[in-house]
């Protein structure tokens, strides 16, 4: 691991680590085998140890989060009874439609990578509605190689021979996958590519299905049914335009394909458990808001430049 840096940024080859506040953050240029299921790929490690508590809220991926030291006390699901972790280490979190609480000790890093959601069907291998709004053990959906896997990375301290024993896992793991059907990847492509605005019976009509079977099939393959995923785009493309300062709640709210300004808020509150002023006044990196003065917003990991 690098930790002699100049100027809060060094290089190792083609490995970047750049401090951002309380964390040190680690990247390089994604596999081209990798780029068509990634969203996010990043190493980090907590510059200051301290313990913290952060709401997340849905980004519209799967992650997989291979922890390198101290494990997370709890994630926990709001709305959900039973939603809670408890004490867990490296995890798959499935695709999301709600907010969960992520509470850790301190002492924390690991490597966080975001998978489109066909992606990660791809590489899980599963269902991925048995995944849905879950912070699931690493172990219970790769299998035991995973553990090992997970403690040859612990044991390697150099980034980039990390991150190349991590690309040769998944690239391993997504060679022998399982291939979307073609309409539920033209019907996720329609639905991402216009932030939720395609409406379901026109998705269904181009694809050739039924809205019943388009429901079923796309819930499988990607966790969250049509209506919902749209929801989740939506949300995401409102969030991605508050940061940018595009536009007042109501221009947005009309941008996004809300019905109004209380629609918005509404889905807010359902999806990140807060207000749009709320969550933009909160410290936040990568879907996530701190809750407490300890907490540090960038301890999820930022993502990857593409």
């Amino acid at each position: 691991m690098v930790h002699a840096l100049q100027g809060g940024i060094a290089s190792a080859g083609a490995v970047e680590i750049v401090r951002l506040g309380g964390l040190w953050r680690v990247t390089r240029p994604w596999h081209p085998g990798l780029r068509p299921f990634l969203r996010s790929y990043v190493g980090y490690w907590e510059a200051v140890t301290s313990p913290y508590e952060v709401r997340l809220v849905p980004t519209g991926c799967a992650t997989l989060l291979i922890n390198l030291a101290a494990p997370f006390a709890q994630v926990r699901r709001l709305g959900m009874a039973g939603g809670g972790s408890g004490r867990i280490g490296s995890l798959v979190v499935g695709v999301e439609d709600r907010p969960a609480i992520c509470v850790h000790p301190g002492g924390q890093e690991a490597i966080r990578v975001e998978f489109t959601p066909l992606g990660a069907y791809r590489l899980f291998g599963m269902p991925m509605s048995e995944l849905t709004n879950l912070a699931v053990e690493i172990r219970d959906v790769l299998g035991p190689e995973a553990g090992i896997l997970e403690e040859r990375l612990a044991s390697t301290r150099d980034w980039a021979a990390r991150f190349d024993l991590l690309d040769a896992a998944l690239l391993a793991r997504l060679a022998h996958g399982p291939e979307p059907a073609p309409e539920v990847r033209h019907a996720w492509h329609l639905l991402s590519g216009s932030a939720g605005a395609v409406p379901i019976a026109r998705i269904a009509a181009e694809v050739g299905w039924s809205q019943g079977y388009l429901i079923r099939r796309f819930t499988q393959q990607t966790g969250l049914t049509p209506k919902a995923s749209a929801r989740v785009l939506r949300f995401r493309h409102a969030v991605a335009m508050l940061n940018r300062g595009a536009g007042s709640l109501t221009e947005i709210s009309a941008a996004c394909g809300f019905y109004d300004q209380a629609h918005l808020n509404r889905d807010f509150r359902a999806i990140a458990g807060t207000t749009p002023g709320r969550m933009m006044a909160a410290r936040r990196v990568e879907g996530a808001m701190a809750l407490s003065a300890s907490a540090n917003s960038s301890k999820t990991g930022a993502p990857a430049a593409r």
